[in-house]
This record gives C-alpha cells, sequence and structure tokens, in this order.
C-alpha cells in the first residue's frame, strides 16, 4: 500500500504514459488538453462568437472523457493517494517565496496569495489571472497546442514545431519566473 502513496517511479509512469500515447495514436486522436478546452468551448457556443469554434464537437467527444478523467484522476491522487498535500521544496525556494510575500510556500499545490477566493476577487489578482488567462490562450492558440500536446506527443512523434515550441515555453516560463514574477509580488 505505501507504493501506491509515493510518486511513482520513472520506469512505472512512463510506460504508462507510453501507453496511453499508443493508444491515442492507435485511435487517430491528438493528445492535449488544450484541445479538450476548445472542444468545451465549442460546447458553450463560443463559435457565436468565433468561426474557430465552429467545428462539430461530437467528433471530438472522446475529449469530454478524457477532460472528466483528468479531474476525477487528480481528485483520487489529491485525496486518497497521496500521503500528504505539502510539496517537498527547497529551502532557498521557500525562503525566496517567502521574500515575495509566500507565507506559507510548499504548504499545497497552488499558493493562497494567488488562488484563494479573496485574492482572486482584488483588482490584482483578477488582473493577474485575466492577463495570465489571455496569454496562456494566445500563445497555445499561436503554437498549435498547449504544453502536454507539444512536450509530449509532438517530441514522441518528432515534430519539429512541437520541439521548437517546448523551446519557447521553456523560455517563456524562465522569463515569467525570473523576470516578471519577481516584479508582480515585490
Amino acid at each position: 500500500m505505501d507504493f501506491i502513496l509515493q510518486p511513482w517511479p520513472w520506469f512505472i509512469s512512463g510506460p504508462l504514459i507510453a501507453l496511453v500515447l499508443f493508444l491515442f495514436f492507435y485511435f487517430g486522436k491528438n493528445f492535449g488538453v488544450s484541445t479538450n478546452l476548445e472542444t468545451m468551448c465549442t460546447i458553450a457556443g463560443a463559435g457565436k462568437v468565433s468561426d474557430y469554434f465552429k467545428k462539430d464537437w461530437k467528433e471530438r467527444d472522446w475529449a469530454l472523457v478524457f477532460l472528466v478523467g483528468l479531474i476525477i484522476g487528480g481528485f483520487l491522487a489529491i485525496n486518497y493517494l497521496s500521503v500528504t498535500k505539502t510539496i517537498n521544496l527547497n529551502p532557498k525556494t521557500v525562503q525566496e517565496l517567502a521574500d515575495l510575500g509566500f507565507v506559507n510556500a510548499g504548504s499545497s499545490y497552488v499558493p493562497s496569495e494567488i488562488f484563494s477566493i479573496e485574492n482572486m476577487l482584488t483588482l490584482k489578482g483578477f488582473g493577474i489571472l485575466l492577463i495570465a488567462g489571455v496569454f496562456i490562450g494566445f500563445g497555445t492558440r499561436y503554437a498549435g497546442g498547449c504544453t502536454s500536446g507539444h512536450a509530449i506527443t509532438g517530441l514522441s512523434s518528432l515534430q519539429l514545431p512541437s520541439l521548437i515550441a517546448v523551446i519557447g515555453f521553456f523560455i517563456g516560463g524562465l522569463v515569467m519566473t525570473w523576470v516578471l514574477f519577481p516584479l508582480i509580488f515585490r
């Protein structure tokens, strides 16, 4: 039972991810969360606002099953398969986050300084989430997919555009972490 409650090692999780990708490839589907969110927007009627969403969502009904599986899997993992809900962060990282105003860094997966209802309803919190959402939406559309789609599916099928996108994602992450994040939270 203790094995189930620990993070799975690469030699178990890696082949499981490969198996899932094989099944996606076998059934002619693309893996990526942005595809699933695109399907949700199509169902919600976004096609009335943008021609991009004028698609037959029933051709991608599998995406809904995948999205529901992500939600259920995440819930089961955090509530039943995790020993603790804390994150084992490097003490230097905890101190750097504390210097930026994150009091309980590592005590949860999402910092309450950003994701608590109280902070999301402030002008700063709402602005951060709105701007981040626009950047993520634009970047996903511009790159032709999300990080999981490009990094897992695109790289495994040796697609050069996915390699370029993943390099861009990493550069963007580094700029956010080392330049923008300290500017926003200091």
